[in-house]
């Protein structure tokens, strides 16, 4: 089965030749290996690259064993450049590689070197990126499927209600496309959490009693799209599981999660004051299967799961998504002035474009409009206002200018805003 990915590639085909290690980053089995080898490696053929111009290089492979060591690899590359010609090297799980970070240097400083690298989460975080290649590295995130990557797949597209919900709770990630019935994919991910995520975190971080790191994780997973901060989630631990757990030590687990790709983290942005407020924040996960599956999937609110898909596809466009908060000083029934808060749920922010998003399964009475419209209304700029529904009602502008956007259009890039 074929899979287009024409974000990441265009983001590959954008960054040839720029000088910099291209770093291919994303949670494990999102799909990485098979951006840059089978999708990239296509493009460079179909432009005109001769093969024998085209390095690549599996050291996750065992018969390329030797090659995880440094002099190894690079007699390797060395005995295949034949002329001065431009050589793609492309390297996957660049971490089992010996003294990485030197060998990627050396063959950064050969002018016919252009050289990708993809890396796990094992010992490959997010944040290794940042501290090893600094200033020598180009990061390409990685998503799992985007639902519009995910229905291209589909063979039959006419039950499009029955697709959204299976993605809502099987996620994104591209091997589930592989199987034949749910169960399968729904063992496949539950083994996949346990066995690879959450081991991951573990041997990094050298976690021996872990049972607090797994309560954490179902607390966090029961409660995408709430409000939060590690001394609410303190207090849970002592109230409910009467556990002295430290807020350093919340705070340190919930890093390690985000290093590891698992979640994301969108803080709260005061609209009017125009500042950022430091706590609570929302946490969302980056595939739902995975979320799902570790919850066993009990908990599958539809509200809640729609939230997390459409914050994903805002990132997954290159936003940068904050909570949005809108203060009120209002006067109570007593005449009295008392402050009143109102949510945006996305506040959305790419290069000099700002959109405020609502995102609101249903809508169908007076009462329900005004509720998802009462603080874009009390937003007095010029940006755009968004409500994503559910279902397949019309997408639409109303009265005030703010767009009514069903949701299909949006996922399937059928609107402005894109």
């Amino acid at each position: 089965m074929k899979i287009e990915r024409p974000v990441y590639l265009k983001k590959l085909i954008d960054r040839k030749r720029n000088g910099m290690v291209k770093i291919i980053t994303g949670m494990r089995r999102c799909g990485k290996s098979y951006l840059l080898f089978n999708l990239f490696a296509t493009h460079l053929k179909s432009e005109g690259t001769d093969e024998q111009h085209i390095i690549a290089i599996d050291l996750e492979n065992l018969y390329n064993e030797r090659l995880r060591e440094p002099m190894a690899l690079l007699q390797h590359i060395d005995e295949q450049v034949q002329d001065d010609n431009v050589y793609y090297v492309l390297i996957d799980e660049v971490q089992l590689l010996g003294r990485f970070e030197e060998v990627l240097n050396t063959l950064m400083k050969r002018p016919n070197m252009d050289v990708y690298v993809t890396g796990s989460n094992a010992r490959f975080l997010s944040k290794d990126v940042v501290t090893t290649f600094r200033g020598r590295g180009d990061e390409v995130r990685v998503h799992p499927l985007s639902f519009r990557e995910y229905i291209s797949a589909q063979t039959d597209t006419t039950f499009i209600e029955r697709h959204l919900n299976d993605y809502l709770r099987l996620g994104g990630l591209p091997q589930t496309m592989t199987m034949q019935n749910e169960q399968q994919k729904r063992d496949y991910l539950q083994q996949l959490f346990q066995n690879t995520y959450l081991l991951d975190i573990k041997e990094r971080y050298d976690i021996r009693s872990d049972d607090d790191l797994e309560e954490l994780i179902d607390i966090v997973a029961s409660s995408i799209g709430s409000l939060t901060n590690p001394t609410k989630i303190a207090n849970t631990f002592k109230s409910v599981k009467q556990s002295n757990i430290a807020r350093d030590t919340i705070k340190n687990y919930l890093d390690y999660m985000q290093d590891a790709f698992m979640i994301e983290k969108a803080v709260r942005y005061d609209i009017k004051g125009r500042r950022y407020i430091d706590t609570p924040v929302k946490y969302y996960f980056d595939d739902l299967g995975l979320r799902n599956a570790r919850l066993n999937f009990r908990q599958t609110e539809i509200t809640h799961l729609m939230e997390n898909m459409i914050y994903n596809e805002l990132r997954l466009r290159g936003f940068s998504v904050d909570v949005g908060q809108v203060i009120l000083n209002v006067k109570n029934e007593t005449g009295k002035s008392e402050r009143k808060q109102l949510e945006v749920d996305f506040v959305c922010n790419q290069d000099d474009r700002r959109i405020y998003i609502q995102s609101a399964l249903v809508m169908d009475t007076k009462d329900k409009e005004d509720q998802e419209l009462a603080s874009l209304r009390k937003i007095n700029d010029s940006f755009q206002k968004v409500v994503i529904v559910g279902g397949m009602q019309p997408t639409y502008r109303n009265d005030e200018g703010i767009l009514i956007l069903n949701v299909y259009d949006f996922l399937l890039g059928k609107a402005e805003i894109l």
